[in-house]
């Protein structure tokens, strides 16, 4: 029992990375193609078209890193901030559905601040240990 319990971990984490990398990664298509959802959602909150390719760009970056295991954590930072926007704008202007999407993009977009969550508590130990201790100059 002991040795399953690492192996799960490791599968969980995988699966977590690039559920969230697949989600952003198959959003930039309808972002960057200017898709009428992607442009309806980002005129109702008032950031469109520069929004719509900032959140576009930063998407593609945190899909990246999340496949990259060296970067996942940073990745996974990326990726819930970024859902806690589009969370959000669901929650405050845009509404739980879109255009008749049945809650899609918010389930989507909990899909990957859940999984991000997941990657960055997978590694609090590289975050505390090796990455603060490089941006605050400490040993």
């Amino acid at each position: 029992m002991k040795k399953i319990t690492p192996m799960l971990t490791k599968i969980a984490y995988l699966i977590a990375r690039f559920a969230a990398a697949i989600i952003m990664g198959q959003t930039l298509y309808f972002k960057f193609t200017g898709s009428p959802e992607s442009m309806y959602i980002f005129k109702t909150v008032g950031m469109e078209p520069w929004g719509r390719w900032l959140v576009g760009i930063m998407e593609l970056v945190a899909a990246i890193l999340l496949i990259i295991p060296r970067t996942a954590w940073a990745g996974g930072f990326l990726a819930v901030g970024l859902m806690i926007g589009a969370i959000g704008m669901h929650l405050t202007v845009l509404g739980i559905e879109v255009m008749g999407d049945k809650g899609q993009l918010f389930y989507y977009a909990m899909i990957v601040f859940l999984c991000g969550l997941y990657v960055v508590f997978n590694n609090r130990d590289k975050i505390e240990n090796e990455v603060l201790p490089k941006i605050f100059k400490r040993k």
